[in-house]
């Protein structure tokens, strides 16, 4: 890929980013630009990934062919504010922050631009990201193309609806923090009964791994995933009926909920 890519705000999400797309070799160090509010971000970003930095959002603008805003929604009208004449007219917008809406970013800019709306999620920074993305009616289907070809460097791609949206974090972008809990949730069950936290973290983070895997490859509903594990009377179906008895489907959901709930909450 030709296209320089720019990143104002260089925290965790972008850092997952670069990274992915970086491993991939989609790009180069060199095609990539960096801005931050602090010194030390930019140094450790620099020295982590071996790409430009700046301190001034508006020359990362003027310089990007796609350009992600990768700041807290507060902030977005203030940074748009900074950099609006900075951003070309080619250049294609891509933001990562929940509950900024297409209306939102052109009425920042005060023009109509390039606008995809992006949710991905940190496991990109290790090539297993989940990405929805949705374009504007100015992102033209080359466009698009070739910003799901860099999505795609670092994971999977779905292409979906604005309305759709305010669903993605709680589903792909806030999901990995819950599967994390799971899973320290089974190694401190497997510590419990004697195997060592090394063992345990491994065995849970694998089991997952290939449940998920299974589910993505064999094309089977997961609950007919989970009924083949499941042998009558035996010890996997006592454990699915405990955690039935416990909400734990329903938790699960109810958590999801609470962060739909957030996000819209944002873009208020």
């Amino acid at each position: 890929m030709e296209h320089n890519i720019g990143f104002i705000g260089c925290g965790s999400m972008a850092q997952a980013i670069i990274g992915g797309m970086l491993s991939s070799e989609l790009v180069g160090p060199h095609q990539v630009m960096a801005s931050a509010n602090s010194e030390k971000t930019l140094q450790e970003v620099q020295s982590k990934f071996e790409i430009e930095t700046n301190v001034d959002n508006r020359v990362v603008a003027s310089d990007s062919d796609i350009l992600f805003i990768a700041v807290k929604p507060y902030k977005y009208q203030a940074v748009i504010h900074e950099v609006s004449q900075s951003v070309r007219d080619h250049t294609i917008v891509v933001t990562i922050a929940p509950g900024v809406s297409f209306e939102d970013m052109e009425k920042a800019f005060e023009r109509e631009v390039k606008v995809v709306q992006a949710m991905p999620n940190t496991p990109s920074l290790v090539g297993a990201g989940m990405s929805a993305i949705c374009p504007n009616k100015k992102v033209e289907d080359e466009e698009l193309e070739s910003v799901v070809r860099l999505f795609k460097s670092f994971g999977e791609v779905e292409v979906i609806t604005e309305s759709q949206m305010d669903a993605i974090p709680s589903i792909s972008g806030s999901s990995p923090a819950y599967v994390y809990m799971m899973i320290e949730a089974m190694a401190d069950g497997g510590v419990r009964q004697g195997l060592s936290r090394e063992q345990s973290y491994r065995l849970a983070s694998q089991a997952v791994l290939g449940a998920a895997k299974m589910v993505l490859e064999s094309g089977l509903h997961p609950g007919e995933l989970k009924d083949q594990v499941c042998s009558p009377g035996g010890a996997t179906i006592a454990a699915v009926s405990q955690l039935e008895k416990e909400g734990f489907r329903g938790t699960v959901m109810s958590g999801m909920e609470s962060c739909s709930e957030k996000v819209k909450g944002m873009g208020e």
